[in-house]
């Protein structure tokens, strides 16, 4: 009976839904493309890198609500950079950051608490200058800012595995619902446990794929920024040698934008 009565209440739902007009299914009315690209661009927030030259390539900085993969060669500062952008994210607005947390995912060992450290100081005494050039209460911009605090803010995962980063991965949405302050997502690197260990080459690229769709959703959902360091390799390309990303996570058109970073040049793929 209880199975019965479970159908018929599904039928006398269905039945309802039938009844109604569709337009009362309708959440919103329709928006035209050009008031939707004003509303983006006037809610779209970006985070400074701390290098105007960067800034610029990026249009401005980090975008938030949008997923950014940064790849360069070994030794060419990505963790730096990611570890600055940790740091920045805490800063106010007026000093290009978003007054916010960070979350800082190391895959391969590289963040360096003490190195955190004296970019969260050199940050401290950097806003107490902008502070002094703009004569404000100095005594308050000293308060604002602290290496220990700047440490605190930062929640900080190691990942030894692809199965901890694909775990982790789907934690991250329940994990920032309690942690609303957080505005920056920092992956370093997002595919270095995929590089080995994966004979079914379709599958690797199949689970890369899906989690960059769940990254780009977490980033529009919780207003947030998302940043993907990732390796990159040498491969001959029309007709000459090119710094390509060593997992073709720049073919995931999921992704908003990625930078290769060389020693000569900085630009956009």
């Amino acid at each position: 009976m209880d199975g019965l009565d479970g159908s018929d209440a599904i039928l006398q739902q269905e039945q309802q839904q039938q009844s109604l007009n569709p337009k009362d299914w309708i959440a919103v009315d329709p928006q035209n493309a050009w008031d939707l690209l004003h509303e983006e661009r006037s809610l779209m927030t970006r985070l400074t890198t701390s290098c105007a030259d960067l800034d610029d390539i990026l249009g401005g900085g980090i975008s938030c609500k949008q997923v950014t993969e940064i790849g360069g060669v070994p030794g060419i500062g990505k963790t730096q950079l990611g570890i600055q952008l940790a740091v920045n994210v805490q800063m106010p607005s007026y000093c290009g950051g978003l007054g916010g947390k960070a979350i800082y995912i190391d895959t391969e060992g590289s963040f360096m608490g003490e190195r955190a450290q004296e970019i969260a100081e050199a940050c401290a005494e950097d806003i107490s200058e902008y502070k002094r050039f703009l004569h404000k209460d100095l005594q308050a911009c000293q308060g604002e800012i602290q290496g220990k605090d700047v440490l605190q803010n930062i929640y900080f995962f190691r990942i030894c595995s692809y199965t901890e980063q694909i775990a982790l991965i789907n934690y991250l949405e329940e994990f920032i619902s309690d942690h609303k302050d957080v505005k920056i997502v920092i992956i370093d690197s997002v595919a270095f446990h995929f590089r080995q260990g994966f004979e079914d080459l379709a599958l690797r690229t199949r689970i890369l794929g899906e989690m960059a769709l769940k990254l780009v959703k977490l980033a529009k959902m919780c207003n947030l920024a998302v940043v993907l360091l990732n390796q990159v390799t040498t491969r001959y390309m029309e007709g000459s040698f090119q710094l390509s990303f060593s997992l073709e996570m720049n073919d995931m058109h999921t992704l908003t934008s990625h930078l290769t970073l060389d020693q000569q040049q900085h630009h956009i793929l």
